[in-house]
């Protein structure tokens, strides 16, 4: 994309034109959706558009791999069919004796694969509190620590991480760092900028913004033989993300900054509001000052905390339910990043051996108008109206 006089387009033209592509056949301004699974060889018996068949390759992925490399200031990109594969490929070449250093609190599921699968591969695992910087550097064992995982915001406590931080220390342990950045999105944090050598999203979540496509992404810093690994194992896994729902991610891409800020804005909204309030013991929210990871936000995030909060519900576990129960807005389901606005108790969501509060409930904040979700929890914390 060109652009303006010798200056490099913003973030936000680069993601509402797709790159400013413009479809040479048709001069369509919406990527064509390319569905094909095969592609003709030349008659020299050679594949000089460089496709070849459609697990490793698709031109409607590979825009969408464009533009959120682009976003993420990486060197290239790959889509996964999920969230989960895509971190699940970060840790495929790992071999017995390996270590990786993770978030004590962090996405459940990939938390239980950690500790479950990975683990069982001979791969150990060390879970830290990564607001922890004498923690993580406690944890490293320099020489074996292949990979150092990290989310900031970290799910459902949204515990900040110093990534700058992290990365020297990874670094200076001979690991890589590699940053779950599903929450934060390319709008508030590049971690790629702060030393980080992989970024994932679950692009099921911010990235598409509407909750009809499953998806997961990875971006790195450096075209190196890791990264040659990773390609490898998508390939041969099949785990690719499709044409259909490539062609949705980048759809939803293209309203992402708009979007995102927007959502924060009111998640800022209800943390102000509801800090006080007399049914609730804290709001867990990195924009609020009280929060300890507080002031590494403001430095690692531009612009914004990110569209998710918690809330721990004065009376415990069976006041959080009751007051999931009752709300009429907001609607009570997993996931997050869409346009509606949801909410759980988090810890029934992830069972036996959750380390999340059972008081708290999870919210992922929308694109409703900021009085009517005010509004909807202030009548279901209402318990007198019961």
């Amino acid at each position: 994309m060109a652009g303006t006089g010798n200056k490099k387009p913003h973030a936000e033209t680069l993601a509402a034109q797709a790159l400013g592509r413009v479809d040479a056949a048709s001069g369509a301004l919406v990527p064509p959706l390319h569905l094909s699974t095969t592609y003709e060889r030349d008659r020299d018996n050679q594949y000089s558009k460089g496709l070849v068949y459609a697990r490793p390759h698709n031109p409607t992925t590979r825009l969408a791999e464009e533009v959120i490399s682009a976003l993420e200031g990486g060197a290239d990109a790959m889509a996964f069919a999920s969230g989960m594969a895509a971190a699940i490929a970060v840790f495929d070449d790992l071999k017995p004796g390996d270590h990786v250093v993770a978030p004590n609190v962090m996405y459940w599921a990939l938390r239980d694969w950690l500790g479950t699968k990975l683990a069982g591969r001979g791969v150990e695992v060390t879970f830290v509190d990564m607001a922890d910087l004498t923690a993580i550097e406690a944890a490293l064992r320099p020489g074996r620590t292949r990979i150092v995982w990290l989310e900031t915001p970290a799910n459902p406590l949204w515990t900040i991480t110093d990534i700058a931080r992290a990365a020297d220390l990874a670094h200076g342990a001979g690991a890589r760092l590699a940053v779950d950045s599903t929450v934060a999105t390319p709008v508030f944090t590049n971690p790629l900028a702060d030393g980080a050598d992989i970024v994932m999203h679950s692009a099921t979540k911010y990235l598409n913004g509407h909750s009809d496509v499953l998806a997961g992404v990875l971006v790195t810093r450096a075209m190196d033989e890791a990264w040659d690994k990773i390609a490898n194992a998508r390939t041969s896994g099949g785990a690719i993300l499709g044409p259909q729902q490539s062609a949705l991610l980048m759809r939803g891409m293209r309203t992402l900054h708009v979007r995102v800020r927007e959502a924060a804005k009111s998640a800022q909204k209800i943390a102000d509001h509801f800090k006080d309030h007399d049914c609730i013991d804290r709001v867990l929210y990195p924009g609020l000052a009280d929060h300890p990871g507080h002031e590494v936000a403001v430095r690692q995030m531009q612009g914004g905390f990110g569209a998710m909060l918690s809330l721990r519900i004065r009376g415990g576990e069976s006041a959080a339910i009751a007051a999931a129960a009752r709300v009429k807005v907001w609607k009570r389901a997993t996931s997050l990043g869409g346009v509606e606005s949801l909410i759980e108790h988090r810890a029934s969501v992830e069972g036996a051996g959750t380390l999340v509060p059972t008081d708290l409930l999870r919210l992922s904040v929308g694109l409703e108008h900021i009085d009517d979700l005010i509004g909807d929890l202030e009548q279901a914390l209402d318990f007198d109206t019961v």
